[in-house]
């Protein structure tokens, strides 16, 4: 298998502060420094989420801005997808910094259970955010939670609400949501080849299934994600020193699969983005 496999490195997220591990990079400096090594690594896309100085996270445009601009200067051809999660914000402020123009986003098109809370994504708000990124360029990057997300995720671009070539992100192991489990993750598959064949996917797995859905996703010619966001362990008893850790984890199953870890040009390639 020769295609090459885009690995994404979600940094930091909303969650894990520097109590659960000193390595989760907070500050706007911190999180451009831990691309960077993950970029050196192998990643070709960074997932950013940007936190207040207590640790709790925001949508701040203002962050997301210097956030943007130094991982452009220092990360040069990395692909940028920020989030518009709903751990970071309520409503349309989740989308306020898609006006900078970030080469990817991230769009959850349905609501499902998180650990304590519903992950409320009305199709009001989908139809926002999806309608803000066609306005300034912004690819989706599409986080199924469930199998309905991936339907609707299909419908949304076969209409043209998502535009250009669909790719689609698998996360599993959430609590309350979608488990790490190989026969949904084959029929995952199974579903985007069925349903839209010229369209990309990844896969993601939370805390211990990380590696687990990692190997699957590149055994399987996927790409994958990775990251302090959602595993900030190498096993049970050692922490992860950074994220550059878990980039190259993920690097060495590529090559255990034959897989070449994709570079930024081809990644921009594989996912039809403009270049750098």
């Amino acid at each position: 298998m020769s295609t090459p496999c885009i690995i994404c490195v979600a940094i930091t997220g909303s969650v894990p502060r520097k109590e659960n591990n000193p390595a989760v990079p907070i500050t706007v400096a911190e999180q451009i420094e831990s691309t960077h090594e993950a970029f050196e690594a192998g990643a070709s896309i960074a997932h950013c989420h940007v936190r207040n100085d207590d640790e709790t996270p925001t949508s701040d445009p203002e962050k997301f801005g210097r956030l943007l601009e130094g991982l452009n200067t220092h990360c040069p051809g990395m692909i940028v997808q920020l989030s518009t999660g709903g751990r970071s914000g309520a409503g349309k402020d989740r989308g306020g910094m898609l006006s900078l123009r970030p080469d990817m986003a991230s769009l959850s098109v349905g609501s499902n259970n998180f650990p304590t809370r519903v992950y409320e994504n009305s199709p009001e708000l989908v139809d926002w955010l999806a309608s803000e990124m066609r306005t300034y360029e912004v690819k989706p990057e599409v986080e199924a939670f469930d199998l309905s997300h991936i339907h609707q995720a299909v419908k949304m671009n076969r209409e043209g609400r998502i535009a250009g070539t669909l790719y689609v992100q698998f996360v599993m192991g959430v609590k309350n949501a979608m488990p790490v489990d190989k026969d949904v993750f084959d029929y995952y598959v199974k579903t985007m080849q069925r349903l839209a064949p010229e369209a990309q996917w990844c896969g993601a797995g939370v805390g211990p299934g990380q590696i687990q859905v990692n190997e699957w996703a590149i055994a399987a010619g996927g790409h994958t994600r990775t990251g302090l966001e959602d595993n900030m362990r190498l096993n049970r008893e050692t922490l992860a020193p950074s994220n550059a850790a878990l980039v190259a984890r993920a690097a060495e199953l590529c090559e255990k699969y034959e897989r070449p870890v994709a570079s930024w040009r081809q990644a921009r390639e594989i996912l039809g983005l403009r270049a750098a």
